[in-house]
């Protein structure tokens, strides 16, 4: 049943990523990298900021979730780049890649909480809104990784991108409380609902299918730290102390979830390779359909 449950999410999905790779010559090259523009100066930021600001979060579970979340994607980070010496020359090639072994699919987790038996949406919410902008610090950080642009001018592109002020804008709404007026909130979201969609077409249109059936050292490490070494970590740490309950549980599978597609858009924005995050993207994603019931039925079992 949960491997039912989570096929029938990844599915759409899949569907949209198709529907690219058959379309991809309706559009010319300039066309597809202005929609990923459009994806990341407007429709995915306002995705993060309707995302983390839509459930209130108060601040005692900020002090003790923000923590463990932080853990996880700095865990990501650092054995994501053992990749380093098989990857791209470039360093922002490189970094676009990086970035998959630690951001996650959020729309993804909330499909695999509910498939979770007692899986606790709320805590899962708070994990979100705190992973989302350290995820986005690291990435922004990498890809602004520039000689001449020095301390000072990455830390400002670090600090202007639309990810990262999205995603903390919505997370200090959720922690005041503030209400969003309805007329301003529906087109908030219309914009939202088009972004998961637009950016899985584009990531059909721009990868490389032929990359999809092999792994190569490169591919394989940072895939396998995102599906496997994260969630395995957890459970190792949560069974050392002793730890169960709804927040393991809900760690094991954030932990566990596929690379976020915004992660693509991302990596456009900065004039990274488009198309090897593009099938990085879809390998963690369908591989995901196979590791990621597993790692649910264990949070279930031991936790």
């Amino acid at each position: 049943m949960v491997f039912v449950t989570i096929l029938s999410g990844l599915i759409p999905s899949f569907l949209m990523v198709i529907l690219g790779g058959l379309v991809r010559k309706r559009l010319s090259e300039n066309a597809w990298q202005g929609l990923d523009k459009l994806n990341f100066e407007i429709l995915f930021p306002t995705l993060l900021f309707v995302a983390a600001s839509g459930r209130p979060i108060a601040l005692s579970q900020v002090a003790s979730i923000a923590p463990l979340a932080w853990g996880i994607l700095v865990a990501g980070l650092l054995f994501g780049y053992l990749a380093r010496p098989f990857g791209p020359e470039r360093f922002l090639d490189f970094a676009g890649c990086w970035q998959t072994a630690w951001r996650f699919n959020t729309a993804l987790g909330f499909v695999a909480i509910g498939a979770l038996s007692g899986g606790d949406a709320a805590i899962f919410a708070v994990v979100v809104g705190m992973g989302v902008p350290m995820a986005n610090v690291f990435a922004v950080s990498g890809l602004s990784r520039d000689g001449q642009l020095g301390i000072l001018g990455t830390l400002k592109r670090v600090a202007l991108n639309p990810f990262l002020i999205a995603s903390l804008g919505g997370v200090v709404v959720a922690l005041t409380g503030v209400q969003i007026p309805g007329p301003v909130l529906a087109p908030l979201e219309m914009l939202a609902q088009a972004a998961i969609p637009v950016a899985l077409i584009s990531i059909g249109a721009t990868m490389n299918w032929g990359a999809l059936a092999r792994l190569d050292r490169f591919t394989g490490i940072l895939n396998g730290t995102k599906l496997m070494i994260l969630p395995a970590l957890v459970c190792i740490v949560a069974l050392v102390v002793g730890a169960t309950g709804p927040l393991v549980q809900v760690l094991i599978v954030f932990a566990a979830l596929p690379t976020a597609s915004a992660a693509h858009v991302l990596a456009a924005g900065f004039g990274a390779d488009r198309k090897l995050v593009a099938t990085l993207i879809a390998q963690t994603t369908l591989l995901s359909a196979a590791t990621l019931p597993v790692w649910i039925l264990i949070a279930q079992t031991l936790f």
